[in-house]
């Protein structure tokens, strides 16, 4: 076991050379490398798998032994300054490195099919085997400094990754808003290592804690300034996992390729500020101002990314709004000191939302087939609808990566975020009530997703004889007006949005013109020849049997993996893995853990969460199903048209809740006019202040210069005496200045 340890330094560096080769070789043999790129899959899913090996290996002993490794070794010393490098095993090193293998190796085998007909496929392997190699890199770190430079690596591959299709004005603008927002939170970070060093003497974790811990507990430090360093520290962590204000970059993050969102979202960039929370939690711990700004930045991430996932259209970004509320449940967890819960639900959600990536990613490849590639269409949630048809296996399993973040027993994700909602209630009533709410409108957003996308009928029409495609759309909802005779379709109760600029709303009264004149078929095209003329129709279909064996494979987590942290505890048997796992860090945390759960309790908590998942479930399912045919048998039309006074009142909180939601509550807006703008505005006046003052006075003197130097050439005649003269008179009115200014000022 020792010999397993000592050699797990290996973990980052194994998948290293696949980038190394494909860099060195198309510098050296660009021709041949680009002929055999396919070839690159190969190694880089090979290597990786040999990594997932080993750290399954290491969490396995760590079960059964219940250590902590560190080992390390000197990089520089310098008088009373020493930097160590090295590796640190634990039970949260162990879990992340599964995490990151297991998900990076699927997403890999996903991304040879994914990504084959894209000129980028090399550069994208490059890119995803070192973005993998420095996940691994971070989490495996022994000290601050070294997590920093992993830290720093991590983001620079996801800015290289995000702006993937650097061609396209928004993926580059996307990368430039991920890479600065970003930086305002590394800064804090840089800043938060360098002022515990400054407090402590130590970068490395084991020391930091132990002399930190006694200096707090003899009150030997500035408790302000401890908490100033901590807050800093924390500003990184925010940043990175988009919490509340530094989450602007993760929807726009959303234009890389869809592989990528699947791995940051899932496995990675999100999940290294949980991580470094959690790594740093003895410290955090004893600072009761930064655990309660933890969990209150946690509680408003919750509700706020659900409320902003309500009412997008584009399925990866409404996806990314719910990884953002996800870590809030996290980052909630973490404050409230439960760090078993806060793993646990990092483990869940990143098997179930890496699922519903791929998912989505599987939709819109198939979607490209009918519009091309054009993101505003193939990403465009509204343009769906009935792909169960044509997709079953995609539809089977997104519904059950769905269903598991939903919080449907017995899914993962069920147990994961019942247990942070049942110590939500023990830490603070205002936290449950809000984690619970947001927990309904988890299911309500999710259920939206998948009915918006899979149910009812294909809402484009595709492609006539003259190659235009139509992108006008009629939609009717159960507050508009009677469905017009020339519409043969099912409608979903919100109103489907249009592809021009017309302002959509939740329940709107306008009406838009929806083209469905072809019947469906599984072919991926069909060409007629109705009098002499030629139509063709391109139609969605299944992804190719990679892409579904990544999707397959990753059921099974959302199946099973919640299995391994369901607190059974029996005398002589405990199945509760992931407490065993985690039994060093809890100790370390002094955090309770109760071994006789109490069932009778857990059953009743999770009832009435179970519950509130349900009823956005139905509620989502009478908004948006289209059943509306159903409907015309009871009426309900006019039953509507009577609501009476309250309907102006109803449109106005549905309007406003629809603007909130679409428009990112205008946290986009207030940063472009209250810091964009006035940077800019900024930068103008110093541009002027420099050009004109500036600027302006170096010039004044050397015209000035000029000017008196042409005028007195001409006087002296060339007589040396004369100018001697002049001289010192100059002398003389210099003394006299300086004498003048002295003494009076």
């Amino acid at each position: 076991m020792e010999h397993t340890y000592q050699y797990s330094w290996i973990i980052p560096f194994v998948p290293l050379p696949v980038p190394m080769l494909i860099g060195v070789g198309l510098l050296l043999f660009p021709t041949a490398t680009k002929n055999l790129r396919r070839m690159w899959a190969f190694p880089s899913i090979l290597l990786l798998s040999i990594v997932m090996v080993f750290s399954v290996d290491l969490a396995i002993h760590q079960i059964h032994s219940s250590s902590i490794y560190q080992y390390v070794w000197s990089w520089t010393i310098n008088n009373d300054f020493s930097l160590e490098f090295g590796h640190f095993i634990d039970p949260l090193t162990s879990i992340m490195s599964v995490l990151i293998t297991t998900v990076g190796i699927l997403v890999l085998i996903y991304s040879d099919n994914y990504m084959s007909h894209d000129q980028g496929y090399l550069r994208f392997f490059a890119y995803m085997t070192f973005f993998n190699t420095s996940m691994l890199g971070l989490v495996t770190s022994s000290n601050l400094i070294q997590i920093y430079i992993f830290w720093e690596l991590v983001g620079m591959c996801s800015y290289l990754l995000i702006g993937f299709w650097s061609t396209r004005p928004i993926a580059a603008s996307a990368c430039q808003k991920a890479f600065v927002t970003n930086r305002v939170g590394d800064f804090g970070l840089l800043l938060g290592i360098l002022g515990f060093y400054w407090i402590t003497g130590s970068f490395e974790f084991r020391d930091l804690f132990e002399i930190f811990n006694n200096l707090i507990y003899n009150n030997e430090v500035n408790l302000l300034f401890v908490t100033l360093c901590a807050f800093l520290l924390f500003a990184g962590t925010v940043a990175k996992s988009a919490q509340f204000p530094l989450h602007v970059w993760l929807p726009d993050a959303m234009e890389g390729p869809t592989p990528i969102s699947a791995l940051i979202h899932a496995a990675t960039m999100v999940a290294a500020g949980i991580f470094l929370v959690a790594r740093l939690l003895p410290l955090f711990i004893v600072i009761p101002y930064i655990m309660n700004l933890i969990s209150l930045i946690g509680i408003i991430t919750v509700l706020l990314g659900a409320t902003l996932a309500l009412a997008q259209k584009d399925i990866k970004r409404s996806l990314a709004y719910s990884t953002m509320s996800q870590l809030g449940y996290m980052m909630l967890a973490l404050g409230m000191g439960s760090y078993r819960a806060a793993l646990f639900h990092l483990i869940t959600h990143a098997y179930s939302k890496a699922l519903l990536f791929l998912g989505s990613g599987s939709i819109i490849h198939s979607m490209e087939a009918i519009v091309g590639y054009s993101p505003d269409k193939s990403q465009n949630m509204v343009l769906m609808g009935g792909l169960r048809k044509h997709v079953p296996i995609t539809k089977t399993a997104f519904l059950l990566g769905t269903l598991s973040l939903c919080g449907i027993p017995p899914l993962a994700c069920f147990w994961s975020k019942d247990e942070i909602l049942n110590d939500s209630w023990l830490y603070s009533p205002i936290f449950a009530i809000i984690a619970c709410f947001t927990a309904g409108l988890t299911a309500f957003y999710m259920v939206r997703i998948y009915l918006l996308t899979f149910e009812g009928h294909f809402n484009i029409r595709f492609q006539n004889y003259s190659g235009k495609k139509s992108n006008s759309f009629y939609s009717i909802s159960i507050w508009g007006k009677e469905e017009p005779k020339s519409i043969k379709t099912e409608f979903s109760l919100f109103a489907l949005l249009t592809m021009n600029n017309e302002r959509p709303s939740f329940f709107s009264k306008n009406t838009f013109r929806i083209d469905i004149d072809s019947k469906l078929t599984k072919m991926p095209f069909i060409t007629i020849f109705p009098f002499c003329t030629t139509k063709t129709f391109f139609y969605p279909h299944e992804s190719d049997s990679t892409m579904l064996f990544s999707m397959l494979v990753l059921v099974l987590f959302p199946l099973f993996v919640g299995t391994l942290g369901i607190p059974f505890h029996q005398e002589g048997m405990d199945l509760d893995l992931l407490s065993i796992l985690l039994t060093p860090s809890i100790n370390l945390l002094h955090e309770n853990s109760n071994p006789f759960f109490d069932w009778y309790e857990f059953l009743t908590n999770s009832t009435f969460s179970v519950s509130i998942a349900y009823f956005g479930i139905v509620l989502a399912s009478f908004l948006y199903k289209p059943f509306y045919s159903s409907f015309q048998n009871w009426n309900i039309l006019n039953l509507v048209a009577k609501r009476g006074a309250n309907e102006i009142l109803w449109d106005k909180i549905i309007h406003f809740i629809y603007d909130w939601s679409y428009n990112r509550a205008y946290i986009d807006t207030f940063y472009a006019i209250s810091l964009t703008e006035k940077l800019r505005e900024l930068a103008q006046l110093t541009h002027l202040l420099d050009t004109r003052v500036i600027d302006g006075i170096t010039n004044g003197v050397g015209i000035a210069s000029f000017f008196v130097g042409e005028s007195i050439k001409y006087v002296g005649g060339s007589r040396i005496s004369f100018y001697l003269l002049l001289y010192l008179f100059y002398v003389l009115i210099f003394f006299f200045i300086c004498y003048f200014f002295f003494n009076y000022f």
